[in-house]
């Protein structure tokens, strides 16, 4: 049927008829101008969709009615404008489609109905690691092992983006996703045919949020939602709450990005944001460059909200000119954001929405900081730093402490590297990298960095040689600046080369340490440091060695390199003594910002990004030359280890299946809190003695060629053996960090993925048990992938993240969830139960489910099916089955 808003559609220029759009001023409606922006978004997508079925008129009404709504967990759907993807996630998402194609076929419809609907954009990111570093050559070598071990991945994707139609492939080189789409996919407002409307994405990484910074709303998702926006389908999402962050005052001179959303990241978790849209207002936005905000935006996932937005404003506009994005259809942006009124003046109170609750920050408050030891939301200040680590050696374990016994606290170790003599003690920093789209898309601290190694190569400083460093920039545009500028070379002669051009150190593709620094760190028992400018810090992520990490702008990550230690006090001690015998100071190097601004001013030029990004697409001759299928049926190689064709189809029919009752099912294993998806299915390298090992040693590989999880995604074999893999897993069943677990029913201790074999076996069920924000952390479909193919068939815990529930529900794993004041503690669960779930014939969404245990105790939980659609997936076991059997009849 036709659109029943069509009244409200007219030309943008009137000298331009079929370039339409929907004019929300004349809805006439007064509950418009008081919306936060980012509803306003939503409100457009509905209205333009609007169709009386998969989007209604209740949906646009509820969506203008939300100051009432919000409260009352009321659904709408929305679909984003666009798609993006990274390569860990896009490779299994490709892998779906390949595999939708065959099922559908299988079931007797057309496969090239399984195709994109909506523009999908995937970038190539996160296969680059760092095994070459302080040397001229490391990019070229990187880069050259990146597509030696990568290559199969790399063809598979090739023919994705050539059998799939509206997918682009950005090939690797090119920069980091979230940077790419700053600088340069990114449209603020789309043009397409034949209207203009709000730019919007979904991607699959979780720092997607990157670009609410632009004023393009955005966030993370799971592949399989991803995959279903991807085919046409709205995303079902419960209308959320929009918090209001007021931004007051200038920031303090020496003061950073980093230290500003490192205070911002703590003070919304002390808020409590999860499940709600947070939108920044106030006369300090307008202080901040897009890139500041950007770096606010990006770690919107670990404050926990869904996003962090910026509304556009004049600046955004003059970011867009700057980037070298077409200026006429700059004009056109901004005149039609005009239009519908969705342009901000931060400066204009008389601008201010209404909001669900109002928080405020003075920016003159925030200090230089970090954050960790194991967490992005455990800020420290730099001037407390030193103190803080000594604190949290001794500490009991967990978040902040390592549980180092006091005798120890000064141990040293000594090693030898390269000829040389050494010490390594608790504190010593072993890998220093200016890493990630959070920082290195922000000229300021790139700069800044550029800066303080500047000063600090003519003060005569240096940095240890042993000291792994890197510097990989989010695009070809930084490298750029900091080549025009002049500071490249005093980044490398501190050890910052290029490395590579990909999120790397960031999510655990820091590449090996030295072997004599390992044995230093393995002998000591040593509480090794990594320092990143990255986003996440979460225990065996970063790097096995290294059980701190903390999280620190640019400029820090030189400092701490320099001083080779976090027990230092800047103010008081000196980063180092020259040849001359002069201590030299942090503050002696430290750059002021207007020397920082200065800089930026003359090398950041809309030229520079022209020049980078209009080449984007072919300059990778390593990639132009890979040869690739041009079948639309994908032709799976049985000896392929990296490309598999999933077993989630297998046996799949038209006709839907009953849900049953999980019967006497055991607990695979019991969680505390915080149990995040870098340990339900981690990214990094594969241990040689896990099962994933063990399974490709016995199709022929050497651990030399055993790549990392992340890259082995589209291998649901390696990808299951993987499943709670990580070495820094906390199991309540077993009394050491590990990835293992109790069998019951033998009583043995055996590594996770053998023992859930047996269960399977032997036709046990499984569940998990969890305390709070199960799943925090990267958006990982095989997180939910995983656990069942392990035959997990629900998770019981405290509160969840909330795009991994998505995840879960979207592969038929039933999310349950404590009843408000309970918990395994309260409700005296052991995990050594068997636990049966009563699942009724007729179910509603959120609805309380009985469980029984094997002890003649019972209880009840939530079953976290959110919505109708979420219920409508679960019913058809999952949402590419769903899907499947939609496309198929």
């Amino acid at each position: 049927m036709s659109n029943p808003f069509g009244r409200i559609v007219e030309p943008l220029d009137p000298k331009q008829p079929l370039k339409k759009f929907f004019n929300l001023s004349k809805l006439e409606d007064v509950r418009y101008a008081r919306l936060p922006f980012s509803i306003r978004v939503l409100l457009e997508a509905a209205i333009r969709n609007c169709d009386e079925f998969l989007v209604k008129k209740g949906d646009v009404e509820n969506i203008l009615n939300w100051k009432v709504v919000q409260h009352k967990n009321v659904e709408v759907p929305f679909k984003p404008a666009r798609v993006i993807l990274q390569d860990f996630t896009g490779v299994p998402a490709v892998v779906d489609f390949a595999a939708m194609r065959d099922a559908v076929k299988k079931l007797g419809g057309d496969p090239e109905k399984i195709n994109p609907i909506c523009p999908a954009d995937l970038v190539i990111d996160h296969s680059i690691q760092v095994d070459f570093n302080r040397r001229a050559d490391s990019l070229q070598k990187n880069q050259d092992l990146e597509f030696e071990r990568n290559k199969e991945r790399f063809e598979f994707l090739k023919w994705g983006s050539q059998a799939f139609k509206n997918m682009r492939i950005i090939p690797p080189g090119s920069g980091i996703i979230h940077q790419v789409n700053l600088e340069y996919l990114a449209r603020v407002v789309m043009d397409q045919d034949g209207y203009y409307y709000p730019d919007s994405v979904v991607g699959t990484d979780s720092h997607t949020t990157m670009i609410d910074g632009l004023g393009v709303l955005g966030w993370g998702v799971g592949g399989i939602e991803a995959e279903a926006v991807m085919l046409g389908q709205p995303i079902s999402m419960v209308l959320p709450e929009v918090v209001g962050y007021k931004l007051l005052g200038n920031p303090q001179p020496l003061v950073t990005s980093t230290d500003i959303v490192l205070t911002i990241t703590k003070h919304l978790r002390q808020v409590g944001v999860v499940g709600k849209f947070v939108e920044f207002f106030g006369p300090g936005v307008a202080q901040l460059s897009i890139a500041d905000r950007a770096t606010i935006a990006n770690m919107c996932p670990e404050y926990g909200a869904t996003a962090a937005y910026f509304p556009v404003d004049d600046i955004s506009i003059g970011y867009l000119i700057q980037t070298g994005r077409d200026k006429e259809k700059v004009t056109c942006t901004k005149k039609y954001l005009e239009a519908v009124g969705m342009l901000r003046d931060f400066r204009n109170s008389s601008q201010d929405p209404d909001f669900t609750q109002v928080v405020e920050l003075d920016l003159h408050t925030v200090v230089p900081c970090c954050s960790g030891p194991k967490r992005p939301q455990d800020k420290v200040a730099v001037s407390d730093m030193k103190e803080d680590f000594e604190t949290c050696l001794g500490a009991k374990q967990g978040f902040k402490g390592f549980q180092i016994a006091p005798d120890r606290h000064n141990s040293i170790v000594r090693f030898n590297f390269e000829g040389c003599d050494f010490e390594l003690a608790h504190g010593s920093v072993v890998i220093a990298a200016i890493t990630s789209c959070t920082n290195t898309s922000n000229p300021s601290v790139m700069l800044g960095a550029g800066l303080l190694a500047k000063k600090a190569v003519e003060a005569g400083l240096t940095v240890k040689p042993y000291i792994k460093t890197s510097l990989s920039p989010g695009s070809g545009v930084v490298t750029y600046y900091l080549r025009e500028s002049g500071v490249m070379s005093y980044l490398s002669q501190l050890g910052f080369d290029v490395v590579g051009y990909g999120c790397m150190t960031c999510i655990g593709n820091s590449g090996p340490l030295p072997e004599s620094v390992v044995e230093a760190i393995t002998q000591g028992d040593l509480v090794a440091v990594g320092v990143l400018s990255g986003n996440r810090n979460f225990e065996g992520r970063v790097h096995p060695n290294t059980r701190a990490n903390y999280l620190a702008s640019p400029p820090l990550v030189i400092a701490y390199a320099i001083a080779g230690t976090i027990r230092i006090d800047f103010e008081k001690e000196p980063l180092g003594i020259n040849a001359s015998g002069k201590k030299i100071f942090l503050k002696d190097i430290w750059p002021t910002r207007n020397e920082i601004q200065a800089v930026e001013r003359q090398f950041v030029i809309p030229g520079m990004f022209k020049e980078v990004y209009q080449k984007i697409e072919t300059v990778n001759k390593s990639w132009n030359a890979l040869d690739a299928p041009s079948d639309k049926l994908y032709t799976w190689n049985p000896k392929s280890t990296y490309i598999k064709s999933p077993p989630f189809f297998d046996g799949l029919t038209l006709a839907l299946q009953t849900p049953k009752t999980i019967e006497d099912a055991y607990v695979l294993l019991n969680f505390g809190d915080s149990v995040t998806t870098d340990h339900i299915s981690p990214a990094g390298n594969i241990a040689r003695n896990s099962p994933a090992a063990r399974y490709l040693t016995s199709r022929g590989l050497t651990p030399r060629e055993f790549n990392s999880y992340g890259s082995r995604r589209g291998n649901d074999a390696v990808m299951a053996r993987g499943t709670f893999a990580n070495i820094r897993l906390v199991n309540k069943f077993i009394d050491k960090q590990g990835p293992q677990t109790i069998h019951f029913p033998s009583g043995e201790t055996l590594d996770v993925f053998d023992a859930a074999e047996r269960y399977k076996q032997a036709g046990h069920p499984l569940i998990v048990l969890a305390g709070k924000e199960y799943g925090a952390g990267s958006s990982r479909d095989w997180a939910a992938k995983g656990p069942f193919l392990l035959g997990v068939k629900a998770v019981l815990a405290e509160s969840y993240e909330r795009i991994h529930r998505s995840n879960l529900v979207g592969m038929g794993v039933i999310p349950l969830q404590y009843l408000p004041g309970e918990d395994a503690g309260t409700l005296g669960l052991t995990g050594r139960e068997r636990y049966t779930i009563i699942i009724p014939e007729k179910l509603k969404p959120q609805m309380n489910v009985q469980i029984k245990l094997d002890t003649g105790k019972t209880f009840h939980a939530i079953m976290r099916f959110d919505t109708d659609v979420e219920l409508t997936y679960f019913h058809n076991g999952g949402i590419l089955n769903y899907m499947i059997r939609k496309m198929a009849s």
